[in-house]
């Protein structure tokens, strides 16, 4: 795996609130700046072997989570589908072909012999993005909100511990419908990356609350796009289509009928062929009703007008 280890990345973690360089002591962190709160505060803590490099002030997670040294660990790097039995975890959760396809192109376009790579919200090892963890070319710093075998440190999305123009490619894959501000978010992956460098996301549109009370939005088409504004668009489209979202549509209302998770869960099993529907539909209707949608794009300066981003929409309701 191309994970980079923690030693070599510490001298390029930050302070979260101030990006002031930080100081170890024992199991703890702390901000070099005085002016900083993080100065003279408890610090950071260390959980684990994983930092906890949070601005509690400013985050969902309290420093109460780590007060006993325990925090939250993700042991299954691979996710709810990976306890299923080969056959049902390839119904339940198919390989993401577009995922594959524009990681590929992602790790072709990264420059120089060994690019850094940042996975946000990376606890869990994507649906179609393993490549980048096999590629001995491409050192990966990963973080998330809770530690796992598959991250370096714990952080919010939203002040990420790293400098400025510190990474040439990020990765956020089903992570910005989980965070109180995309834009923020998005501002920060910005801020990191190089400036020529890379960015590849996946979010959801019609889909239905997974996560329960840490998802908080959605995004259209052009809505995506805006939110990447200030990126040059290579790629950008549905990851999957209709055929998949009916297919989520249906899992929850049989759980609601039912008030049974399982129930929908094995419905979802029976229907999965809904998912074909999606090779049936034309591009642009996909882009009225697809379940999620990906964007590949190069960093740059500058952003949309707004009749830029009305222009941009290419579904199946544009006038002629």
């Amino acid at each position: 795996m191309a994970l980079v280890g923690l030693e070599r990345i510490e001298r390029l973690l930050v302070c979260p609130h101030c990006r002031s360089p930080l100081s170890a002591a024992r199991d703890v962190l702390s901000c070099t700046s005085p002016q900083c709160p993080h100065h003279a505060s408890a610090g950071f803590p260390v959980v684990g072997r994983w930092p906890v490099l949070v601005d509690f002030e400013r985050s969902v997670v309290r420093r109460e989570d780590f007060a006993d040294g325990a925090g939250r660990v993700r042991q299954d790097s691979l996710g709810r589908a990976s306890r299923l039995p080969r056959p049902l975890r390839r119904l339940w959760k198919p390989s993401n072909r577009v995922a594959v396809r524009n990681i590929d192109v992602l790790m072709r376009a990264l420059p120089g012999s060994a690019p850094t790579l940042l996975v946000v919200g990376g606890g869990t090892v994507g649906n179609g993005v393993d490549a980048v963890y096999r590629d001995p070319r491409i050192q990966v710093i990963a973080f998330d909100l809770v530690g796992s075998p598959v991250t370096q440190f714990i952080a919010d999305a939203h002040h990420i511990p790293l400098p400025t123009a510190s990474v040439d490619g990020v990765l956020v894959q089903a992570v910005l419908e989980h965070v109180l501000d995309p834009a923020l978010v998005v501002a920060e992956i910005h801020r990191v990356l190089k400036s020529d460098g890379l960015v590849y996301a996946e979010t959801p549109f019609l889909q239905q609350v997974h996560a329960g009370p840490y998802d908080f939005t959605r995004f259209t088409a052009s809505g995506h796009r805006y939110l990447f504004r200030g990126f040059e668009e290579l790629a950008a489209g549905p990851v999957a289509g209709p055929g998949t979202q009916l297919l989520w549509s249906v899992d929850h209302l049989v759980r609601g009928l039912t008030r049974s998770a399982f129930a929908g869960r094995v419905t979802r099993l029976l229907l999965c062929w809904l998912r074909v529907l999606d090779r049936l539909v034309p591009a642009q209707y996909a882009m009225d009703d697809a379940s999620a949608y990906y964007f590949l794009g190069r960093r740059r300066e500058g952003g949309m007008s707004a009749p830029e981003i009305v222009a941009y929409y290419g579904g199946a309701q544009t006038k002629h």
